[in-house]
């Protein structure tokens, strides 16, 4: 019997909102810029989409150490500007945001106060890395990327899980720029984004908490690997690539069954399910400052919150 490939669908993510003029700072310089665009007079760099109840969209500026509130309707408005460069975030309340900040660790956030706390800044007394993004599991565990300046050349960046009780796991420390990170529906492996090494690593959680086997689960190219993961509740993953201009839809198998396209510029770097179904796929185009958005198959899966106490 032949196997015959079957090429991924394409669709273009329409436009759902873009940053106000008023809130962009252009022409502005930034050490972030330096390191990360070239020296580039970036006026923002969104990332970190995530949801609450109500159905707003909450999004981070990582260049100018903001966060900002999209409504159900596209309006913005900002939640807190302060010295730091917030990457990724996830609800651990109604409430209450955690951050995965690259200059200060995790930080807490009440985004109706604007109440800015540390939760995590250092291990053992030695600061991060750099953390990148976030993911919770049903049991108040969260499994985090500390990413820094790894690469291939320096294949140092770590994932770690930190239990509901304070310690603090080290899982790998041997990864080529550790990205964003998410769970499998049953829990039972972990994905990580290496964006230096253009691939997704797949690690199967033991029932010790151990991680084991962890192999090479996706392969991607271009100048730019992958960024942003999120999983729908089929068990398909999605793939944030920036450098394509991508969001990939991968199955099971590893194999890509949709290609989403940005319409603006070639720079999506995160991703969140949304609306009212749970089917709306939502994309930080960070080129543009832009908000993108495209319907998907199936749902994504819900994200977790930390178990009442």
């Amino acid at each position: 019997m032949m196997f015959v490939h079957t090429p991924p669908a394409v669709k273009t993510a329409e436009v759902f909102t873009e940053m106000p003029a008023h809130f962009r700072r252009t022409g502005v310089h930034s050490e972030w810029a330096d390191a990360n665009r070239g020296g580039e007079a970036v006026d923002s760099f969104l990332e970190g989409p995530v949801f609450d109840a109500r159905g707003n969209l909450y999004v981070t500026d990582i260049i100018f150490g903001r966060v900002f509130c999209i409504d159900p309707k596209g309006q913005w408005s900002l939640v807190i500007e302060y010295d730091g460069e917030p990457n990724g975030m996830r609800f651990i309340s109604e409430t209450d945001l955690l951050i995965t900040d690259y200059k200060n660790g995790l930080m807490k956030l009440n985004v109706e106060t604007a109440k800015l706390t540390p939760y995590l800044t250092r291990r053992n007394s030695e600061r991060f890395k750099g953390m990148n993004d976030l993911v919770l599991d049903a049991h108040g565990n969260i499994y985090f990327t500390d990413q820094g300046q790894s690469g291939m050349h320096d294949p140092t960046g770590r994932v770690y899980r930190l239990r509901p009780t304070g310690q603090l796991d080290l899982l790998m420390d041997n990864i080529p720029s550790p990205n964003g990170i998410v769970l499998a529906p049953d829990e039972k492996a972990l994905f990580v984004a290496v964006t230096r090494g253009n691939c997704v690593w797949r690690g199967p959680l033991m029932a010790d908490g151990s991680i084991v086997k962890v192999g090479q689960f996706f392969t991607s190219y271009g100048p730019s690997g992958p960024d942003g993961l999120a999983m729908d509740q089929a068990g398909n993953l999605v793939v944030a690539n920036p450098g394509l201009g991508y969001a990939w839809l991968i199955n099971k198998r590893g194999e890509p069954v949709v290609v989403i396209k940005s319409s603006r510029e070639m720079m999506i770097t995160n991703i969140a399910f949304g609306g009212k179904d749970n089917k709306t796929l939502y994309c930080t185009e960070s080129g543009s400052g832009s908000i993108l958005m495209a319907g998907m198959p199936e749902p994504g899966m819900p994200l977790h919150r930390m178990p009442a106490r």
